[in-house]
C-alpha cells in the first residue's frame, strides 16, 4: 500500500491506524536531529499504542540514518504490549541500516 503524503506531513506520517494494524509511511531523507525528533514524536502517537501490528512502509525512503532506525527499534521494543512489525519496501541501503540497528530481530521484511 502506498499512500500519498498528506499536506503538511514531513518525512514520516501515519497513513492508517485503528483496529489491528497501523501503517507508518516514511519518505525522503531520514537523517539528522530534526528528522529524528519528528520520527520520535510520531512513534509516541497514541494511535500506534492501540495497534498490535505495525507496517513500516519505507518504499519512498532515500536515506535512513542509524539514529532513526534505533528510534523505530526503541518504539517497537518498549511498547506496553508486544507489537508485530512488518517492514515493507526497504531498498538495500535502508534494509542494511535497519538490520544494523537490530530490527531484523523484531521485524519481518517484505519486498
Amino acid at each position: 500500500m502506498t499512500q500519498d503524503m498528506p499536506a503538511g506531513a514531513g518525512t514520516a506520517w501515519i497513513a492508517e491506524a485503528g483496529g489491528e494494524r497501523a501503517v507508518l509511511m516514511l519518505a525522503g531523507d531520514l537523517s539528522g536531529p530534526s528528522v529524528l525528533r519528528e520520527l520520535e514524536e510520531l512513534l509516541l502517537d497514541p494511535r500506534l499504542a492501540c495497534s498490535p501490528s505495525w507496517v513500516l512502509d519505507t518504499a519512498r525512503v532515500d536515506r535512513l540514518d542509524l539514529a532513526c532506525a534505533y528510534a523505530v527499534l526503541r518504539a517497537v521494543t518498549t511498547t506496553p504490549r508486544p507489537v508485530a512489525l512488518v517492514v515493507r519496501g526497504a531498498d538495500r541501503g535502508v534494509h542494511r541500516t535497519l538490520r544494523q540497528a537490530g530490527l531484523d530481530r523484531v521485524a519481518v521484511f517484505e519486498a
